[in-house]
């Protein structure tokens, strides 16, 4: 495909990003919500960290799941049906935890909203990636995956506001946390599968490459799966992922609850103070990605590693900076969310887009993913025990030496997609006419 793109393709682009990014951006509202509730129920229900401990772990072994198979299902059947399901899958649990509001129900419904979620991640990156090229993607990436830091902190203000807001509906109480985000996921569910489409086939425009409806192309997007099996690059960066996700989980999950029970927070004032969380992670993603492409050309391994160094010396003197008041304390919780942030985006949007290429990007995406979802399905268990038997801070360390296991592993692949040894052969091939519209 010639490099200049035509209108067309740039309008339906710009669409499909603008659609993909509120899909993952409203998956947010019907996730972030549990954690906000999390300590109004702890005391109307007499709900123990250890049940809380349990949810979640019915969650991430639901969301972990969800992944491999997603992943494959989204490279198989395209992403609007895959990722439309899991939307309403998450709308429907949502709307029964509302409903239902029993602990024991919980257990059934966010496993099932757990599966319906990990549609998400795995099949939005295949629906990007025949849209952008290699080149481009660790800017757009850097963009896009602002999705679920605006998407966390828009569900924990959108949260907060339903739980503690008790002029609309009262007798609802925290149950209001759960129907309203349903409802607000329902529209863009809706919006989402009426717009979207899977590639530039699908609206008469010409992909970047070939189609693989043919035999030879089935074959090629089979051998394009089985080269990201065995790609240890990818396995590498899924390994990382398996520390960074029990990490950012843990304080997805549980940052409301250690400001309300280690810092005396009000509920509302724990729920709004946590955003700095999200807000400064939103920084990091930016940051990471321009990095990676101005930087690094394109190589997002080292530039991971860095920011996860960065993680294990903000995580190391946190303890040390909440004494000093609230001010310091949004700052500490603003840099582990930049630090975090950062190589989270980087390594499971634009390289697993890299490694995976057009016909395994979801594969690629659903395999990082996935065990990085094995790390968040340990996480509660690791929380609740580090933090009931040596305290809040010794989970703060804890957190150190998973971050600087992270970041050593990166450092294995360091020079990994440099332009002279990973370049895409479509980009090869196309670079003259690139060239050509330069002299001109």
């Amino acid at each position: 495909m010639n490099q200049i793109l035509s209108p067309d393709f740039k309008r339906w682009r710009l669409q499909i990003f603008g659609l993909t990014w509120l899909a993952y951006f409203g998956m947010y509202f019907c996730r972030k919500n549990f954690s906000v509730v999390m300590p109004l129920m702890s005391r109307e229900l007499n709900t123990s960290k250890e049940q809380f401990a349990i949810v979640i772990t019915i969650y991430s072994i639901a969301y972990m799941l969800g992944q491999f198979l997603n992943g494959y299902l989204s490279d198989r059947h395209g992403a609007r049906l895959i990722v439309g399901v899991g939307l309403l899958i998450s709308v429907i649990s949502n709307l029964l935890m509302g409903w239902m509001g029993t602990i024991g129900s919980f257990i059934f419904l966010m496993g099932l909203n757990g599966f319906g979620q990990s549609s998400g991640w795995s099949g939005l990156i295949k629906n990007l990636t025949p849209w952008f090229r290699k080149k481009e993607r660790g800017v757009m990436m850097s963009f896009w995956t602002t999705c679920y830091v605006i998407g966390g902190i828009g569900a924990t203000a959108f949260a907060t506001y339903w739980l503690s807001n008790q002029n609309i509906l009262e007798n609802l109480s925290w149950r209001r946390a759960f129907l309203a985000p349903a409802i607000l996921l329902l529209v863009i569910a809706l919006v989402y599968i009426a717009f979207i489409r899977n590639n530039p086939k699908d609206v008469g425009l010409e992909p970047f490459e070939k189609d693989t409806s043919t035999k030879k192309g089935k074959r090629k997007e089979r051998e394009a799966q089985l080269a990201v099996l065995k790609n240890g690059a990818v396995w590498i960066a899924a390994i990382m992922y398996f520390f960074v996700k029990f990490t950012r989980y843990a304080f997805l999950f549980w940052l409301p609850l250690y400001l309300s029970e280690a810092l005396h927070y009000s509920d509302a004032r724990a729920g709004y103070t946590s955003i700095a969380y999200e807000a400064f992670g939103f920084l990091g993603i930016l940051a990471a990605g321009f990095a990676s492409d101005y930087l690094y050309q394109t190589r997002r391994f080292p530039v991971s590693s860095i920011m996860l160094f960065g993680l294990a010396f903000v995580l190391f003197l946190q303890p040390y900076l909440i004494p000093l008041g609230i001010v310091p304390t949004i700052l500490a919780i603003g840099l582990i969310g930049f630090f975090t942030y950062g190589p989270d985006s980087l390594m499971s949007g634009a390289a697993a887009m890299d490694m995976g290429k057009n016909h395994g990007a979801a594969l690629a995406a659903g395999l990082i993913n996935g065990v990085g979802s094995a790390g968040q399905l340990l996480s509660p268990f690791a929380v609740a025990l580090v933090s009931d038997k040596y305290g809040w801070d010794a989970l703060f360390q804890l957190f150190v030496v998973v971050s600087i296991i992270a970041a050593f592993l990166l450092v294995l692949k360091w020079n990994y997609g440099k332009e002279s040894s990973e370049v895409e052969p479509e980009t090869i091939q196309n670079r003259a006419p690139e060239l050509v519209q330069i002299t001109k």
